[in-house]
Formats: structure tokens, sequence, C-alpha cells
């Protein structure tokens, strides 16, 4: 189909048209400038033709074999039993692929075909317009180019309508070929939505009943394994059961093969250097993990090199069994020591058996009536089987691994349940899905621990995101993503057994909610999730870069301008993961207006306050005050802790911790005590007794408290007393210092206790208030006065 989307494009070509010619001088020269044109598109033209003469044949064949190809897979489709349902599936599986990808690979021919009808058209009336030109309005020059351009045009358009009879005849096929893939798809899917039934909730006769009638069900399963096994002696089928034989025998001679060579390899050909403790105790465990790889790489060879269509379904099916073996195998190699190895892959033993089985009756098409006959008394036996290793390895495997033997314990007392009671096909869906699931649970639990030990070594922990931003992506994304994934992946391979992969698909991308203004699917409802690890991770990243610029650049707003920051980038990255989501789920955008409309004015009103509060947060934390200031409102000296968009967390001097919403410091004309330089004026009152030599006072008091040199006064502004007030007892002065607006209390204390000393020491008198009191005592003649 790709040389025919080639072909049809060449032919499209074809129609492309010619340079117009534009308003020139006179008609002459208009004709002249057309015959140039319509010369070089002519000769383009014979080149495209002959290309597409070319590839007609090929065309054709290639058309006529997806038609040979849909006749076959009708012929196989409708001559399968409904017994057969591996056969079944199969052949709706053929069916519906090729359906799809021919939908892929569709071609617009009616689109070209009508492309060129519109080509034609506009030659034809070219062709009349030139036509019809009278003869004695042009020179000889001119009706010399009138001709030619008559014959190229006329040239030009009879090959247009060549190609446009031969789009026509492939559209036919086309669509022919369309209609009875359509019809087939269709046949295809019903007989899907049976098998559906009958897995999920038809089931079948219980296994005590098959048992009651045990003898005919053995002749009736064994006439119908001889009908279907019987060697077809008159033809040669790919299909015939001495074919499979002989190319099942193939594969199990090179899986012997590799699980020799690697035998050979580790156990007598690994150098001496490499053979350690660790190594020994493990080596079988190496040898089956190395053969399993090695087995894939040849059943992919093999897929490759032989075009034979029991290989192509074989090695896709064992391929997928040797990622699960070698899987389990490898993630024990890397978590399990030497001394564990052996306990914890038995514990897996009796899935990997059933595996095994479930892959081979897939793989020799096994008939419905064996397959209710043979499979529950084997995973009965496997259950059986798994409860014994897990009784007798419980004591020596790591934690995870006995959580996921018993887990597998539950799936296999579930499958025989299912099994005896008649759904047979659904028992196998429940434990190829456990199969796959645990499977990928152990590949993304062996990439994360390789992950855990690398950032150990390594100490990503301790280093800035810009170093570990890789790291932070594969962990924090893709991990999460992959584990998401993975609970789809496994069910999608479990149907694969059926072939019923692509019904699985439909399954996860119907809505199940299918409203005019939201969808929702099992699909969508993963992408949703998955971009939430995504934009998690990027939030993350922001936030954490601008930490580290703020922090690299020291501003003195850091902590406050961070918040701010950090809340923006959460708003604008969750913002878009809700926009992106929206547009997933497929919410109309006039159901969110009408919505929106109407809540507006209530939650307007209801968000007054917040909004307010809102407001004020961002202006604070613009500048005005930061993380760790120290401020005063109400006469509560305390230290900001924290700022956000409502309120702000102040600890006070007294160890309480009060919460003011923002609106409230504006309201209230806080204080910012370092908000410039930490250091507050503080005036100390002191006073001496009239008399006092002022000069004198003021210079011992402002020398004395200058030599203090005390750490919390800013030392770089001279102290100073000032004369302030003649008071009743004394001649009032203020010290004046600045000080540590923090630790002012302690610095006023020093500073009235340096002044107190120094006026001592130089009999400075620091007067207080006295009063005169007289009595007066009736008949005393004389009065008594006391101080």
């Amino acid at each position: 189909m790709k040389r025919a989307l080639f072909t049809i494009l060449s032919a499209l070509m074809l129609a492309i048209p010619a340079h117009a010619v534009l308003k020139e001088k006179d008609l002459k020269q208009t004709l002249s400038v057309l015959r140039v044109e319509l010369g070089s598109y002519h000769r383009e033209q014979k080149k495209q033709m002959k290309l597409f003469k070319q590839e007609n044949e090929q065309v054709r064949r290639n058309m006529f074999s997806i038609m040979q190809r849909s006749n076959q897979n009708a012929l196989m489709l409708y001559s399968q039993k409904p017994d057969y349902v591996f056969d079944l599936t199969y052949a709706c599986h053929e069916a519906t692929d090729q359906y799809q990808d021919f939908r892929t690979k569709a071609i617009p021919l009616r689109t070209l075909s009508e492309n060129l009808s519109a080509e034609i058209e506009r030659y034809d009336s070219l062709i009349v317009s030139l036509q019809s030109m009278a003869r004695i309005t042009l020179d000889d020059s001119a009706l010399v180019d009138r001709n030619v351009c008559l014959t190229l045009a006329t040239s030009i358009r009879n090959t247009l309508v060549e190609n446009q009879e031969q789009l026509q005849q492939y559209n036919k096929y086309y669509e022919n070929t369309e209609y009875k893939l359509k019809t087939l798809n269709d046949y295809a899917n019903l007989r899907y939505n049976e098998i559906q039934s009958n897995i999920f909730r038809n089931g079948g006769e219980n296994y005590f009943m098959i048992l009651s009638r045990l003898g005919s069900n053995v002749n009736r399963t064994a006439m119908t394994v001889s009908e279907k096994y019987r060697p077809v002696k008159e033809q040669d089928s790919q299909w015939d059961v001495r074919m499979i034989v002989g190319l099942f025998m193939i594969i199990v001679f090179y899986a012997l093969l590799a699980a020799v060579l690697n035998f050979v390899v580790i156990r007598y050909l690994t150098p001496k250097r490499f053979r350690s403790k660790s190594f020994m105790a493990k080596r079988s465990c190496i040898t089956m993990a190395t053969a399993t790889i090695t087995f894939a790489i040849i059943l992919g060879i093999i897929q490759t090199t032989i075009e034979q269509n029991f290989i192509i379904m074989a090695s896709n099916l064992l391929v997928e069994y040797a990622w699960l073996l070698g899987v389990i195998l490898i993630s024990l190699l890397l978590r399990v020591d030497g001394t564990q190895i052996k306990s914890a892959f038995r514990i897996y033993a009796p899935l990997i058996s059933m595996g095994f089985i479930v892959i081979s009756f897939r793989i020799i098409l096994i008939p419905n009536e064996l397959v209710n006959l043979l499979f529950p008394p084997i995973l009965l036996l496997c259950s059986v089987w798994q409860w014994w290793v897990i009784r007798k390895n419980n004591e020596n495997i790591p934690n995870s691994d006995m959580f996921y033997a018993y887990a597998s314990l539950v799936v296999f007392l579930i499958s025989v349940g299912c099994s005896w009671a008649g759904y047979t096909l659904l028992s196998v869906q429940i434990l190829i899905w456990w199969i796959m699931q645990l499977t990928c649970i152990l590949t993304i639990t062996c990439f994360s621990e390789w992950m855990k030990s690398y950032a150990e070594r390594h100490q990503l922990e301790k280093k800035p995101i810009t170093k570990t931003w890789f790291y932070q992506l594969v962990y924090k994304v893709v991990l999460p993503i992959m584990g998401l994934l993975s609970v789809l992946l496994s069910i999608y391979w479990a149907a694969d057994v059926f072939n019923l992969s692509d019904l699985t698909w439909q399954i996860f991308t119907t809505h199940f909610v299918d409203a005019e203004n939201f969808k929702l699917s099992l699909y969508n409802i993963s992408v949703v999730i998955g971009l939430w690890f995504l934009f998690s991770y990027i939030s993350k990243l922001l936030r954490e870069s601008l930490r580290l610029y703020l922090l690299n650049r020291g501003i003195d707003t850091s902590a406050s301008r961070n918040i701010m920051g950090r809340n923006i980038i959460q708003l604008v990255v969750w913002g878009a993961w809700l926009l992106i989501s929206l547009a997933i789920l497929r919410v109309s955008n006039t159901w969110l207006v009408v919505i929106s409309g109407g809540l507006s004015t209530g939650v307007g009103f209801a968000l007054k306050d917040i909004l307010e509060n809102i407001y004020y947060g961002i202006s604070l934390m613009a500048g005005r005050i930061k993380q760790n200031d120290w401020i005063e409102i109400d006469g509560t000296i305390g230290k900001v802790t924290n700022i956000n968009y409502t309120s702000t967390m102040v600890e006070s001097l007294y160890g309480e911790v009060i919460g003011y919403q923002n609106s409230q410091l504006f309201a209230k004309n806080y204080k910012n005590l370092t908000r410039n330089h930490g250091y507050v004026l503080a005036l100390v009152p002191f006073g001496v007794a009239y008399g006092s030599n002022i000069d004198f006072v003021q210079q011992i008091v402002q020398d004395a408290v200058t030599k203090l040199h005390h750490p919390w006064m800013d030392n770089s502004k001279q102290v100073k007393v000032v004369f302030t007030e003649f008071a009743d007892s004394s001649i009032n002065m203020k010290l004046i210092a600045w000080v540590d607006a923090v630790k002012k209390i302690y610095v006023v204390s020093e500073i009235m206790e340096t002044i107190y000393n120094t006026l001592n020491e130089h009999d400075i008198e620091i007067p207080f208030p006295q009063r005169d009191i007289h009595i007066k005592g009736e008949g005393m003649e004389n009065e008594k006065s006391f101080k």
C-alpha cells in the first residue's frame, strides 16, 4: 500500500495546474507566455507519466494482494467451529487486524478523482477559449502560438482524463475491498462478543458434572482431538499437525541449544576471576537467565527469516514468555543473595510452569473440550504446589517475594474456583493476567531498586535539583507511569492469548460515561493520572530551581519571594494540568461557562474576605515583610515565621505563636523593626540635681556608654546626651543610642546601669521627689516639722 500511495500522489502531481498567466501588454504577448507555461508543464507531465506507468502494475498487484488476503481471511473466519476458541480468536484477530491496517493506510482516491475532474473542466474551458478566438484578430506569430497552446492543452487534458479513469478503477477496487474487510471486521467483532460472553458470563459445565460423565467426556474429547490433529495427506497446509509438531520440535531444539550453550559457557568457560562466592551461589540462576535471553534472540531471528504463520505466532508468544522468565530470574539475581536465590526461585516455579502450559495450549491451538477436561486439575495441582513451596521456603526469602508468593496463591485459588465452576477460559485469563502483572511489577521493582542503590552510591539526595533532574524524572515520573500502564498492559497481554487484544483496546477506549458535556474511559483516566505525575515533577523542578536561584543571588527578601514564586508556579502548573485534563475528558466549554457563571456571584461574596487577604498577602510577600523579620503590632513584638496568601504567623518574645490575617496588619499599621538595618533608636531618661555641671554630666555619661562597645549597639553612630527639661526635683536628660531592635530591653538595662554607676562614681546626686510635712497639734504651742 505504500507503493500505491506513492503512485497515487504521483497522479495527483500530474493534476497540478500550470502557472497562470496574468494580464500582459497585449493578447500576442499573453499567448506567447501561455505557450511557454503549457510547454513546460507538458514536458513535466510526460516524465511523470513514465513513472506512473512503471508503478501502475505494482499498484494493481498490491490491490489484488489485499483482496486475496481478505478472501483468505474470510474463508478462515467463516469455517471456524465455535468450540475451537483459540482457532476462532486467531481468525478474528487476522480479520480485524487487516481492516485496521487498511483503514490506517487509507488513500483519498475519491478526493483525488474530484480534483482531477476540476482540472479537466479547467482545461476544457481553456480549449474552448482558444478555439473561439477570431483568426482575423491574430497576426501570424500569435496564430502559431494559439495553435501550439491548443495542441498542448488538448494533450494535457487527455492525459488527465486517462489518469482519472485509472483512479476511478482503483477507487472501485478500493471501495469493494473496504466493504468486504468491514463485513469481515463486523463479523469478527460479533464472534469476539460471543467469546467474551462465554468467558465472563455464560461459562460451561462445572467440573463436577464433567467428572460425573467422565467416560463420555473423554471419548468425545478424544474424537475432537483426533479430528483436529488428523494429518491431511491430500493437501499441504502450514497448520497441518505434522507441520506444527515439526516446527514445535525445531523450537524445542533451539531452546535446548540455548540452554546447553549457556551452561557450557557459564560453568566451564567463565574466567576464574569472575567466579566469586556470590557468582558460584547464583550460577544456576545466571545460566537460566542467559539461556532465556539467548533463546529469545534466536526466536527473533527465526521470526524475521522464516515466513511461516505458525512460526510467527509461536515466536511472538514464546518471546513474551521468555520476557516473563527473564524478568523473574534477573530480578532475583539483583535483589536476592546467594543463600536465598534457590528458595526464591522455587516460589515462582508453579507460576512459571503454569504460564508455560497456557502458552503451549495457545501455540498448538488446543480445543475447548480438552481445555475443560485438563485445565481444572492442573490448576488444582499447581495451587497445592504453590502452597507447599510457600510453606517450605517462607523463612528464607525476602518479604516482597513472600508477598508476591501469597498473592500468586490467592490468584491460583480464584482460578481453581472459576475453572471448577465451569468458567475455565476465565480462569485462564485471570492466571495470565497475574503472570503478566507480576512480570511488570518485578520489572519496575528491579529498576527501582537499582535506581535507589545508584542514588545512595552517588548521594543524589544531597545534591541540588540541577544535578539530579534526570534521576528525579525517571524515578518520580517514568516509574509511576510504568506502574500505572502495567495494569492496562497486563490486561491487554492476557487478552492477547485469546487474540482479544483489539477488543480489549476497544474496551479501554470506550466511554463508560458518555454524556454530552463529559466523557470518561479507562484510557483517558490513565492519561490524566499519568499527566498528574508529570506535572507534579515539573512543579517540584521549577520550585527548587527558583529557591536555588534566589538563594544564590542572596536577596534579603528571598524567603518571601520564594513563597510567592512557589505559589505562582503551583497555580500555573496545576492550572495547566487542569485545563489539559478537562480537554482530555472532553468537558464542554459551554458547560464550564454556565456552571462558573452561576457560581461566580455567590462565590464572589463568599470569598470577599479571602480575596482581600490574598491581595494583601501578595503585597506582603513582594517585599514588605519577609520571614524572620521582627515586627511590632498592637504593642506585641515578635518574629515572622510564615507568610501565606491569607495570614501571617508571628512568634512573640514571650513564646506565643500569633496568627494575623493579612488585612489586619495593614489596618493596624504594623512596624517592621528589622526592615532597614535591624537597629532602633533607644531614648534612656535620667536626671541630676540642680546645681550639677551639665556639660560635665553629659560628657562623662557619653564616654561611659561609648566605652561599652556593646555588640548589640550600632557603634558606628555616636551616643549623645541631650537636655530635655527642668523638672520639679531634677534636671532631666535623655541618652540617645541605636540598639538592636530585638535585644533592646537588654541593651537599655545595661545602659541604665552604666549611667547609674558613672554618676555615683563622680558623686553626682540623682535626686528623687521629696516633700515637707508640717504637723499642727491642738493646744501645742510649737509645731513640728518632718521631711
